[in-house]
């Protein structure tokens, strides 16, 4: 059930859509109270709509909050501080364990306090899809994609059991089971709707936009069918669930031109990858990204989608995309009703939703791209906004990288019974992974026409690459299958090995062993070359040091060239069966080609039919047999899911916030921190922290599986917290990993953690710009405040984290304008005192007194980043959870 507010501007009006009415907040009505706003971009007219629906008279939305939007057009800057509400949640497995797991405990929680545990339930729809487990242990087989499956049931029994009791015993809660695809893709393709309707508290049928906001930053993929989503951490994704808004403040929003048309054999991903390069340098982090002009118009739905879902990667909030008639095409192929798409159509020309190539809304800043520029090209070695034109690849590699890793000569190693050299700038890994491309049918024909003339020709991969297919929907396979194509995929090493992120995520799985072992015991710089969105050190590979993301076709094409450091335009692929050189061109499918293949082979049926029972799963999700219950059963002797100390002696009214008294630092790192460098991630070591305490509880090396899969188990995940592999804590130096000193010793970051903990000493963590770049992860937060982290004094930082470190009661604080970590001299004999806490304010100034080794000391101030009330209540709450609990448990 929808609720909404008082209406008291009286913007509620009626719409008839084929014989059915529907109530919905009218934006022309409220221009007759606030001013035209008509030149307002498409994204803020969705937050302008959400403040109508849910406007009470200013308790917690007034007519100032919808003021301020139109007002907006006035002076785009970043605005007042609003509360939006968006329609649902999305998550995925690995971030979604956590969440159901403090849901649980909540309702452990709420019962302590004397509150009503069937309080703790979410509000508003939560779809969970399980994508992030899958990994690629077995490849280039027709076996492999059950022996994954396999392997990840076997894996994940404990987790699967648990999200299982989720789907039984919460409401509004649907887990999609294993093995069906990736979530921002099952999302685009199946959950999103375009205009969401439901019933409000008045039995009337209410129409609003879909919105969304999910626990995984490429949430804003389904911007590209005109949802307004984006990633929040898992606490904020938690507390939507539970009926609160989300603060914010009214955002710029960046306009991105777009003109013309693609060349011929330019592809989505090489647009997307010049996208991302123009918005990094233009500097979007914190803004709405809005495509506009003519060439959107040129783009297919999947094209905007591929655009949309690397927002993140150019560092905005959301880069969105306005509904028109390729929206109505798309959600008719996909499956939808012609009930809703009905609706989506006259609701988004009702309200002026309704793309217009020629408009020109206004916009905080613009940027404009001429389509028909755009190249092949591919990006990295180490970032995706680092893009390189094709023919420049080998030059970056043999030329930058030569100057920072030096060039051995390639090492003999026998792969399957045969010598091969192998050295700096080969590929090992080529994988054809994640939503952002397998969502496009254009892209992944492109690679199976590579790979049909490839085959024709005779063409292999070399035999060190470790080659991957995973989709992120069944109907990928379902088209690639019809087309004959999936065939000639096989024949070269890309059959299907599991429905889910995999090497994007960093479930690339092992390489053969004497490959690791040439790569490790030479310190050999491999490279990968992957279709995903993230290419950050440690991410893809323990093994690989430069991964270049990339198309699918051309995944295919280093796949058989087999390395990076020969022009791959200008020199041969490989020979054919009569020995002959054959040249990319000779392979590369041409547009029409493509097109062809596209609308001979995918048709509305297939999306149905996968999607028809889509919570159903197969019979391995079937098998598990779980009773719904009031509260959770924990099992004290898992390892996967454990009940969090969150709650621990936590009382109806929050302690005093008290000053930060001779804090010592946990870590002194540089800039472009990333999620990824401190949250647990890939591999667990068996000498590791978190190896440790799993040998200890009797679990053997076999069975550690991934610090993703043990997300549920607190235990587990601290002792990974800034564990990462490439990690530089500059109080260690010339030591990468998760080190750092206690006392003059070094040792693992966790194990002086607790050391600290024992001496009853707070922590800090000091650091550069772009504190918390990547992915939405919350356990960045959760372990930092288990660790005894109590504030995080950086340059800068990137928009989710700082939001979740708040959400878990840490103090985020930022240095002030030429003061840095180098310039105050700050290191990790210093101690820190953080004054004035007990009277703290949002974007307040605080004073910080730092005390040298020597024991003299000096101030500075900093900015502290709690930057809107509601920010400020979670935190004197200590953590977003604790607000919404006591405020339920006082209902």
């Amino acid at each position: 059930m929808t609720q909404v507010g008082s209406n008291s501007l009286g913007t509620r009006k009626t719409l008839d859509v084929n014989g059915k009415t529907y109530a919905y907040y009218s934006l022309a009505a409220a221009s007759e109270k606030v001013g035209d706003v008509s030149r307002l971009p498409f994204s803020l007219k969705v937050l302008l709509e959400n403040m109508l629906r849910f406007e009470d008279e200013g308790f917690t939305v007034g007519e100032e909050h919808v003021r301020a939007i139109a007002d907006w057009q006035k002076n785009p800057v970043t605005g007042n501080e609003i509360q939006y509400r968006p329609a649902r949640v999305l998550l995925q497995d690995f971030t979604g364990v956590p969440c159901v797991v403090d849901l649980a405990a909540m309702r452990d929680a709420i019962g302590k306090l004397g509150g009503d545990t069937a309080k703790i339930n979410p509000q508003v729809p939560v779809n969970l899809v399980i994508d992030h487990s899958v990994m690629v242990d077995e490849f280039g087989t027709p076996r492999a994609f059950e022996a994954n499956k396999a392997l990840e049931y076997q894996r994940n029994a404990e987790r699967y059991d648990f999200l299982k009791w989720g789907a039984k015993s919460l409401k509004n809660f649907y887990a999609v089971p294993p093995g069906t695809g990736i979530c921002h893709q099952v999302n685009l393709e199946h959950i999103a709707k375009g205009v969401w309707s439901s019933e409000d508290q008045n039995g009337e049928m209410v129409a609003y936009p879909d919105t969304c906001v999910g626990t995984d930053s490429h949430t804003t993929m389904i911007n590209g069918l005109g949802v307004l989503g984006w990633g929040v951490g898992g606490i904020e994704a938690e507390a939507a669930m539970l009926g609160q808004p989300i603060s914010m403040l009214i955002p710029e929003v960046v306009g991105f031109r777009l003109d013309g048309e693609m060349a011929e054999g330019v592809t989505a991903t090489d647009l997307v990858l010049t996208c991302v390069q123009m918005l990094r340098e233009h500097g979007v982090v914190g803004r709405f990204v809005e495509f506009y002009g003519p060439g959107v118009s040129n783009l297919t739905l999947a094209d905007r989608a591929t655009i949309a879902n690397m927002a993140p990667e150019y560092g905005a909030t959301c880069g969105i995309f306005g509904i028109d008639d390729k929206t109505m095409e798309y959600l008719r192929l996909t499956g939808r009703s012609e009930e809703d798409i009905a609706l989506v159509e006259a609701y988004a020309k009702e309200q002026g939703m309704w793309f217009d190539p020629a408009a020109e809304p206004v916009f905080s800043s613009t940027l404009q791209l001429d389509m028909n520029a755009v190249v092949p090209s591919l990006a990295g070695p180490k970032r995706p906004q680092d893009k390189i034109a094709l023919p420049l690849v080998d030059e970056n590699f043999n030329g930058d990288l030569k100057s920072v890793y030096k060039k051995d000569a390639p090492v003999r190693v026998d792969v399957e019974g045969a010598g091969h050299d192998v050295g700096d700038g080969d590929v090992v890994i080529a994988a054809i992974t994640s939503c952002t491309n397998t969502s496009n049918p254009d892209v992944m024909i492109a690679a199976g026409l590579v790979a049909k003339k490839a085959h024709a020709k005779g063409l292999k991969p070399k035999p060190w690459v470790k080659t991957s297919l995973a989709p992120g929907s069944q109907v990928v396979t379902d088209y690639l299958v019809k087309s004959g194509l999936q065939d000639d995929l096989n024949a070269i090493g890309f059959d299907l090995v599991g429905y889910g992120c995999t090497t994007c995520i960093g479930n690339s799985g092992p390489l053969a062993p004497p490959i690791s072992k040439a790569v490790n015991e030479n310190d050999l710089v491999a490279a990968s070359v992957l279709s995903g969105n993230r290419n950050f050190e440690g991410r893809i590979s323990p093994d690989v040091r430069a991964n270049f993301l990339a198309s699918p076709p051309l995944v295919v094409a280093y796949a058989l060239k087999g390395t990076v450091t020969e022009d791959i335009t200008e020199t041969p692929i490989g020979q054919d069966q009569d020995g002959n050189d054959v040249m990319l061109a000779d392979i590369w499918p041409t547009n029409e080609e493509v097109r062809q293949h596209r609308v001979a082979n995918i048709d509305r049926q297939m999306f149905e039919t996968r999607y028809a029972d889509v919570y159903k799963g197969d019979e391995d999700w079937q098998a598990i047999e779980v009773e719904a219950s009031d509260t959770y059963s924990w099992n004290p002797s898992s390892t996967y899911v454990a009940n969090p100390p969150y709650f621990e002696g936590m009382g109806m009214e929050p302690a005093p916030v008290e000053d930060i008294v001779g804090a010592k630092p946990l870590a002194v790192l540089g800039d472009s921190v990333t999620t990824d460098h401190i949250s647990p991630a890939g591999s667990i070591k068996e000498d590791s922290p978190a190896g440790e305490y799993l040998v200890n509880h009797q679990v053997a090396k076999k069975d550690f599986n991934s610090y993703g899969s043990r997300r549920g188990n607190h235990d587990v995940m601290m002792r990974g917290t800034f564990a990462n592999i490439r990690i530089r804590n500059e109080m260690v130096p010339g030591v990468e990993g998760g080190y750092t000193t206690y006392k003059g010793e070094q040792m693992a970051i966790y194990d002086a953690a607790m050391k600290h903990k024992a001496d009853g000493t707070p922590l800090v963590v000091v650091a550069g710009k772009e504190y918390g770049t990547g992915s939405s992860r919350d356990w960045a937060a959760k372990g930092t405040i288990l660790l005894g982290v109590r504030a995080v004094i950086v340059e800068s930082y990137e928009r989710i984290h700082r939001s979740n470190l708040i959400g878990m009661g840490v103090l985020p604080l930022q240095f002030k304008e030429g003061d840095t970590r180098e310039t105050l001299g700050l290191t990790g004999e210093s101690s820190f005192t953080i004054k004035g806490l007990d009277n703290l304010s949002a974007r307040q100034d605080v004073e910080v007194e730092v005390t040298r080794e020597d024991g003299t000391t000096f101030t500075f101030t900093a900015l502290c980043r709690i930057d809107t009330a509601n920010e400020m209540e979670y935190y004197r709450n200590g953590g977003i959870l604790h607000y919404v609990l006591r405020k339920l448990a006082a209902a």
